[in-house]
Order: structure tokens, then sequence, then C-alpha cells
């Protein structure tokens, strides 16, 4: 399954909203039935899910299911059966035993794990390693672990995210690359401000994201573009992976005037997996 860039969130009660997700270019969209479904629509909600049609191109089909232990998760998981669902996204997780746990009810489907949003769970970033675990990814998320912890704000008195919120994402990134899946930077909640969403996600490729999670389909665009390698770093992946082929047992080469050694390899693989 290719990595999304972008993951958008919809709300699931919505069939307005719905549609406009499926027309949008995002890479996956991910039907809320969580946060944004009040408790009175939740049913309403999952009637709307089932009755989706299926198409046959367009964006990877996730649900965000109700967390373990909720009144409404054995409900939510109702739809699993349908073919279209590529994979599920499992908010409030706390360790990879709450991932075994979902798997045990689902089979092999996907999880979309959402690793930082109470304050227990930044103490489990390392549990998610497990080469039998259908995880395929893990986001972070700073509004519910501001309301767990009781912060007044999740922001310092420049505006930029307080000390705690950037550990969690870090612990965020970190866990998923130590788990070998996909890791997916939080949400950027102004969807009005092209140029704050541009920034972050470009920065957040830079430290090691691969995708980031989007609140409106005018925020696609931007995060499929910042994730997404240019010609120019196309082209230098290619000679770095061009070189080691031709010298497979050299350590260290110059490519480009510049010496690179194999972890340099290895991103470069990276880059080229994403191009494609």
């Amino acid at each position: 399954m290719t990595e999304p860039r972008s993951w958008l969130f919809v709300p699931a009660d919505s069939e307005r909203k719905i549609a406009k997700a499926l027309d949008s270019d995002a890479d996956a969209v991910i039907f809320d039935l969580e946060d944004s479904v009040a408790p009175a629509q939740k049913a309403a909600a999952r009637e709307i899910l089932k009755g989706l049609p299926k198409r046959s191109n367009g964006p990877q089909w996730w649900v965000r299911v109700n967390p373990l232990g909720s009144e409404y998760h054995k409900d939510d998981l109702t739809l699993i059966g349908s073919a279209y669902i590529h994979g599920i996204v499992l908010p409030k997780a706390e360790s990879g035993a709450d991932v075994i746990e979902l798997a045990h009810r689902t089979g092999n489907i996907p999880i979309h794990a959402i690793v930082t949003e109470t304050a227990a769970s930044l103490f489990g970033l390392l549990s998610y390693r497990d080469p039998k675990s259908p995880l395929a990814a893990m986001s972070w998320g700073a509004e519910d672990l501001s309301a767990a912890l009781g912060a007044s704000s999740k922001t310092d008195a420049d505006g930029d995210l307080s000390f705690t919120y950037r550990l969690a994402r870090s612990l965020c990134l970190a866990g998923a690359v130590a788990a070998g899946v996909q890791p997916v930077d939080g949400v950027f909640a102004d969807f009005k401000d092209e140029d704050g969403l541009r920034a972050e996600a470009e920065a957040a490729r830079r430290e090691g994201f691969t995708g980031k999670l989007a609140i409106h389909p005018a925020q696609v665009p931007v995060i499929n573009f910042a994730f997404t390698p240019s010609p120019d770093e196309v082209r230098h992946a290619e000679e770095i992976v061009a070189a080691f082929e031709a010298h497979p047992d050299a350590g260290v080469l110059s490519v480009g005037g510049k010496m690179v050694d194999r972890p340099h390899l290895v991103q470069a693989r990276r880059v080229l997996e994403r191009a494609r």
C-alpha cells in the first residue's frame, strides 16, 4: 500500500463534506466517527458510510473509530467488513498493546494509530515495535493531549508549540520509525493560513515525517506538494543509488562533488520510493 502524503479528516455524518473530501486530491480520506460527530449522530454517520458507493479510483478510505473502551467502539467495527475500507484510524492509543487488541477484533486490516492524545501515551511510544502487528502509520495530536493535561494553552507566548507538545511530536516520529511504519505529522488547525501550513509541512518533511493530517480540502494541495520530492531531489537520489550500484563494495563515494555514505543511500532509496 502506498504511503499517503495527505490524510484528510471529514465528519462521517456530513454527506456534503464527504462528497467534497472524496473529490479532493487527498491520498487518504479519514471518515471520522469520533470527535467531529456528536453522540446522537454516530448511528446515522455509520449508516451514511455503509451507503457510500464504492469508487474504482481516488483516495484510500479509512475510518476513525471511537476509542477502545468507548460505548460506540463495538458498533463502529461493523463497518470493517466493507471491502472499500482500506484501514482503521485508532484514536487515544496508549501503547502497541492497544493496536494488538484492536487487531484481534479486526484481523489484518491496516491500522493508523494516533499515539499522543493522553498523558500515559507519552510513555509508550517504543511499544509499537511488533512485526506481527498490522500497524501502518502513527500520528500525533496536540488538542486532546492539551485537554488531557489540563493545559490552558498548547502554545507559548510567541505562538509556537510548547515543549510538551514538541516532545510528543518528536516521540511520535521516533516511535513510528522504530516500528517501521509511516510517521504522519499532526493537524495544522488554521486552514486559512496557507503560508503557515506550508512552513509547518516542509519542516515536518525535513525532520522525517512522510505525510500530514488535514482538516480541510484546501490544505491538501499544500501538503501533497510539501511531501513530494522535487525533480532535483529525485535526480540526486538516482545518482546516489547508481553510484553504489556501480561500486557495491564501497562504503563512501563522491556524488556531485560531495562525499556520501551508506546512510545517504538509505535516504536516497526512500526519496525514490516516495517519488513513485
